[in-house]
């Protein structure tokens, strides 16, 4: 299993889907998956720490499980079917462990409300992950000119995101 974060919730100007990079953690290596308007809502909401005046579906489910006396362990993507991902949410009860079937885009959020690990098995990284390439890294000082007005225009844009760790 490869430990992950949630680098960032996005939306595809291609489709306007959103879609979750998940950051391997120590490593430049990103896992995008693809989720629904309303769960990257939840994660975005959870990673800013805005409390909604009523309890959302994944917050129900954290208190549920806590009232049932179990914690969330960790979430796995573990599989990935006819570009489809499969996730499992793994619960703590009373010293065993139980596996739930989840999405992934509801096991992410749920994941971020309680604190708990992201991880994604070996084989789902290794066939669907990507890598930043490194000749994007080396810009020439006029490449770099020439790219300031994009990059000053993107940088104004408000997106209603905040990355994690930021207020």
């Amino acid at each position: 299993m490869i430990t992950t974060t949630v680098h960032s919730v996005r939306v595809s100007l291609l489709s306007h889907h959103r879609v979750v990079l998940l950051k391997e953690v120590d490593v430049e290596r990103y896992l995008p998956v693809f989720i629904g308007q309303f769960d990257a809502d939840a994660i975005v909401m959870s990673l800013q720490h805005i409390e909604p005046p009523r309890p959302m579906t994944h917050d129900l489910l954290k208190s549920s499980i806590q009232q049932l006396g179990a914690t969330v362990s960790h979430i796995l993507i573990s599989e990935l079917k006819e570009n489809t991902f499969y996730g499992r949410i793994v619960l703590d009860v009373g010293g065993r462990q139980m596996e739930l079937d989840a999405r992934p885009s509801d096991a992410m959020a749920l994941a971020v409300r309680c604190g708990a690990p992201i991880y994604v098995a070996d084989a789902v990284m290794a066939r669907a992950s990507i890598v930043p390439s490194p000749e994007l890294e080396h810009v020439s000082p006029e490449e770099e000119e020439r790219l300031s007005a994009f990059r000053d225009f993107v940088n104004t844009l408000d997106l209603g995101e905040t990355p994690p760790g930021e207020s």
